[in-house]
């Protein structure tokens, strides 16, 4: 069996790193090469088997989307998740609305569509966010409000700098956790939660996942796996997290970013096709608490994709 490993085709360092450390797991066992995603893809991807996608760019309003929709097209097995799975995740509006109708624990939350100009507040504490951004784009220390000048401040913010509506959402002031699936069906592996722990970071600094602490201070935030939670919280974002898998019909594996406050548990978006850095991807440091190696990581994902499309 001839396998791609699919690339974007412009990345940089980490996602370099990435990409060679998959081909060199997959090489252990398969005929493997890299292929760029670029104008020459279809042609060139024919010649292939089977697919491990890495592809997370794409056009100027989707991005995810376009190998596997390209390879559901050609009939080309992939890994990962296929295109309708992930627009539903790439919107946290969208994935938020799921969430809410099947009874899956997520912040209060409201929209305010471009020009839309929130009259009031409620009360409490509130984030407000671009829904089709990742990697924490255009949010900052000044994104969490709980007044009506900055919300409304913040809004226009959302607006102006991504045309996008802004997801206006309840600030949960807790703990933040990582839960990593890997599986499909009825074999989903929840993997050891991963902990977020922002308090050894310099004093002032947000104490949440802003633009400025995921890509400046990475190197200062500590992560403990597996988490410091009870069983019994353990135990529900174990289960809302495999009802949230197969809801949005998610495969292969993903990441889904959550908030713990006390003994309640609220989930705040998906990554249906989370990075697989060498150490520093939250998905491998939970692998590693699994007891997988990187190695055994990426096989784990190749073969269970494999035997999903009835090839193993």
């Amino acid at each position: 069996m001839k396998i791609a490993i699919v690339c974007d085709k412009n990345i940089n360092d980490e996602e370099r790193k990435m990409v060679e450390a998959v081909k060199n797991a997959v090489s252990k066992k398969y005929e493997c090469e890299v292929v760029q995603f670029d104008e020459n893809f279809i042609n060139k991807i024919k010649s292939f088997d089977f697919v491990f996608n890495l592809s997370n760019k794409g056009g100027k309003e989707t991005i995810q989307v376009h190998v596997p929709a390209l390879l559901d097209l050609l009939n080309i097995p992939y890994t990962s998740s296929n295109a309708y799975s992930h627009s539903l995740c790439l919107d946290k509006i969208t994935t938020k609305i799921i969430m809410h109708h099947y009874n899956i624990p997520t912040p209060r939350f409201y929209v305010c569509d471009i020009g839309q100009i929130p009259e009031k507040i409620d009360n409490g504490t509130f984030i407000v966010k671009p829904p089709r951004e990742g990697s924490a784009r255009g949010i900052s220390k000044d994104s969490v409000v709980n007044n009506l000048t900055d919300l409304q401040k913040m809004v226009k913010y959302i607006h102006e700098e991504f045309k996008q509506p802004a997801l206006v959402e309840e600030f949960i002031d807790g703990t933040e956790l990582s839960v990593g699936i890997i599986g499909n069906g009825d074999k989903l592996e929840v993997l050891p939660i991963l902990e977020i722990d922002f308090s050894t970071l310099p004093e002032g600094l947000e104490r949440f996942y802003s633009y400025n602490v995921k890509h400046n201070y990475g190197e200062m935030t500590n992560y403990i796996c597996p988490a410091r939670i009870s069983n019994d919280v353990k135990e529900k974002l174990e289960f809302y997290a495999k009802k949230l898998f197969r809801v949005l019909n998610l495969r292969d594996y993903a990441r889904m970013d959550v908030r713990v406050r006390g003994d309640e548990i609220y989930f705040l978006e998906v990554n249906s096709a989370p990075q697989l850095v060498p150490v520093y991807s939250d998905i491998t440091k939970m692998a590693k608490a699994a007891g997988y190696e990187y190695d055994d990581l990426i096989l784990k994902i190749l073969e269970i994709s494999m035997e999903r499309w009835g090839l193993k």
